[in-house]
């Protein structure tokens, strides 16, 4: 059975740092591309960033680049996704997800989904 369990969602301050986990069960990391998405009260779920099957190529959202740092483990079978200098905006619920495609593609591809974590950054 193909799972994944995000966690270390947390309320931080403007300006902290946090580091999310997502643990894949019945994934070989190697043949699935991995996304991080996040949706915010009212609005649409957005892509935030992805890595391909062989974690060679990195894609972010023009919100987070240079804040954010994707990257997978494929001996713990976890992706994590480093969010740095945290702003009040990235308040949202935070997902991730598998596309059995491989490659960074639009939220189509993606066939498997976490239940989110909750991300919020405030005062």
């Amino acid at each position: 059975q193909l799972q994944l369990a995000e966690s270390g969602g947390d309320l931080v301050q403007p300006g902290g740092s946090l580091r999310l986990s997502c643990a894949a069960s019945g994934f070989t990391l190697e043949n699935y591309a991995f996304g991080w998405f996040r949706q915010a009260p009212g609005k649409e779920r957005e892509e935030v960033s992805c890595i391909n099957s062989s974690g060679g190529r990195t894609e972010y959202a023009d919100s987070v680049k240079g804040r954010f740092t994707i990257s997978k483990d494929n001996v713990k079978n976890t992706v994590y996704l480093q969010m740095n200098s945290l702003k009040p905006e990235d308040t949202a619920v935070y997902y991730c997800a598998a596309s059995p495609t491989g490659l960074c593609r639009d939220r189509a591809f993606y066939d498997y989904w976490g239940q989110g974590t909750q991300v919020t950054v405030s005062s």
